[in-house]
């Protein structure tokens, strides 16, 4: 089996809550971020939203604290997050930044901020920080976007196995509940 694609946005609660546990459940993956799942105000200002993301945090022995959020859903970090994930540093930039987030409640749009989480993954911040401020990651973001539209992808976090495509706050739960699907029956013996 292909290692799993895991697409996340640094704007939305529930990447986060699934970053915190998709290595766990489903081993190596490759992590993508993805703008504009929805715009950060989407989280802020919605109750109905909020409530659910603080009930799956509670299930997952989580914190979750609302991060102070620019309009833009944290576009400068996501150039940034481009650019770990080519420097073989996508996981640990991804999962610093969503910490620093949604367990800090900081904006990544603060370039303090942004260049503590670089750092913590391993990246040279000062490089970073250049990065987020140009938008040469951002059409390739837009091409993530349109891929995962092609796909019918219309919610974060996904994760793709193969063919398969898992969307939505349950998607790392249903991707692993698959992979062990697949690996018991590779283990069965034929009769």
């Amino acid at each position: 089996m292909p290692v799993p694609e895991f697409y996340f946005d640094l704007a939305c609660p529930f990447s986060y809550l699934a970053a915190e546990q998709v290595e766990r459940m489903l081993g190596e993956v490759e992590w993508i971020p993805v703008s504009g799942s929805a715009p950060a105000s989407v989280w802020l200002d919605n109750p109905m939203v909020r409530a659910r993301a603080e009930r799956d945090a509670r299930r997952l022995r989580l914190p979750l604290t609302w991060p102070d959020a620019s309009s833009d859903g944290f576009r400068s970090a996501l150039r940034v997050a481009s650019h770990a994930a080519e420097s073989g540093a996508g996981s640990a930039f991804a999962l610093a930044a969503l910490r620093f987030a949604f367990s800090g409640g900081y904006d990544l749009e603060d370039l303090e901020i942004l260049a503590e989480a670089a750092a913590a993954a391993g990246l040279d911040p000062g490089r970073c920080l250049a990065v987020a401020r140009r938008g040469n990651e951002d059409e390739v973001q837009n091409d993530v976007a349109r891929h995962l539209a092609d796909h019918g992808v219309d919610r974060l976090p996904a994760v793709q196995m193969g063919e398969r495509w898992f969307v939505g706050d349950q998607a790392v739960a249903q991707a692993g509940a698959y992979r062990r699907a697949v690996t018991t029956a590779d283990l069965t013996p034929s009769a």
